[in-house]
């Protein structure tokens, strides 16, 4: 099976990203690849339905590798991607005799990902780890780029550290068990580097033909659209690592997707579906500010519908929105920023979107 590799490069060092079907059943020949003694004990964090999928697969190729590992499991779901369950990681690590040299691997979607990899950077003041995402969400966002943390209860991902992992591992095989709402999540992430970096990307995901090939799981199609994404998240974070410019267009839609997922409830919309809902208000704000056609807005809104996700915004309390928004991490000398499109293909930073511009389509 044709594997990828895609080289993130971070302060003069870099890992790999590499995506191939049937990845999983090789992670103990991977980390031997990798230099990983076997004499380091391995913390695999994961939850009940993924663990119970894919767990002894990971597990089996790393005994025939020598590597001593253990799966702990933590309950799913964003409502526990908090404090307590950290806590309960780090019991886990205690009670496993982690050390310095000890590795943990991320194996589940994108609250597994970014809980293990805070864990990992705080227990011992920083410990390798290694992302195998099993969502698409996760594979195109989340495991790529070192955005580790947990939420708070004021706002979503509150708490947290940049900590890049070792390597990350896509096993585009894991998608065929993944319920549909959630892959539609995923695409969510892919439309969005389509709008803010890639129009040759946008315009592959509005072809029908193509559509359906990505719809039914077609490996050659995953593989691309997968690949494209990593590939337009490494070079922007490899510019920006902590977010001091150009890796703020990644948060395109998020800030308005923070809100819907913390007023209404986490879980009540899942992280993509807030965020298509987030884009459609942004791209409304930019339309009515002149900074790109109604034709883009449209097209948009349509690719969103066409996978699948809701562009139907909630109804809000002003006041709540305002004040979720001015907790965002994003806020930078209490002056809210927003990215908006220029067109598809490209977007902006913008200071200077007051209240009444985005508060019309809470109510």
């Amino acid at each position: 099976m044709i594997e990828n590799k895609i080289h993130v490069p971070i302060d003069k060092n870099f890992y790999e990203v590499t995506i191939k079907a049937g990845l999983l059943s090789e992670i103990g020949n991977r980390l031997v690849e990798l230099g990983i003694k076997s004499t380091r004990k391995i913390l695999i964090v994961s939850n009940q339905e993924i663990a119970n999928l894919f767990g002894n697969i990971v597990l089996d190729n790393l005994k025939e590798n020598n590597y001593s590992a253990k799966i702990f499991i933590i309950k799913a779901g964003e409502k526990f991607k908090n404090i307590s369950t950290l806590n309960e990681i780090y019991d886990a690590a205690f009670e496993y005799g982690m050390e310095r040299g000890s590795l943990m691997i991320a194996l589940g979607g994108g609250i597994v990902g970014d809980i293990t990899g805070f864990a990992s950077a705080t227990w011992l003041r920083g410990l390798d780890y290694i992302q195998i995402p099993t969502t698409l969400l996760s594979m195109v966002d989340s495991s790529v780029g070192g955005k580790t943390g947990v939420n708070h209860p004021k706002g979503k991902n509150l708490i947290g550290a940049f900590n890049q992992p070792k390597a990350v591992f896509i096993d585009t095989d894991t998608l065929k068990t993944l319920p549909s709402r959630e892959f539609n999540a995923g695409m969510a992430e892919i439309i969005k580097y389509g709008i803010i970096r890639d129009e040759e990307l946008f315009e592959y995901l509005e072809d029908e033909f193509n559509l359906r090939n990505i719809v039914n799981l077609e490996n050659q199609s995953l593989v691309k659209i997968i690949k494209d994404s990593v590939e337009i998240k490494s070079d922007i974070v490899s510019e920006d690592e902590k977010e001091k410019g150009i890796r703020a267009y990644l948060n395109y839609g998020h800030s308005f997707g923070h809100v819907i997922e913390n007023l209404c409830g986490y879980g009540e919309y899942l992280h993509g579906e807030a965020i298509s809902i987030g884009m459609r208000i942004a791209g409304e704000i930019a339309f009515s500010k002149g900074l790109w056609k109604k034709e883009e807005t449209t097209r948009q809104n349509n690719l969103i519908k066409r996978y699948g996700l809701p562009i139907e915004v909630p109804t809000l309390n002003k006041s709540d929105v305002v004040r979720i928004l001015m907790g965002d991490k994003k806020v930078q000398e209490g002056k809210m920023r927003f990215i908006l499109p220029n067109k598809i293909g490209k977007v902006s930073i913008y200071t200077d979107i007051v209240e009444s511009d985005f508060l019309k389509y809470f109510c």
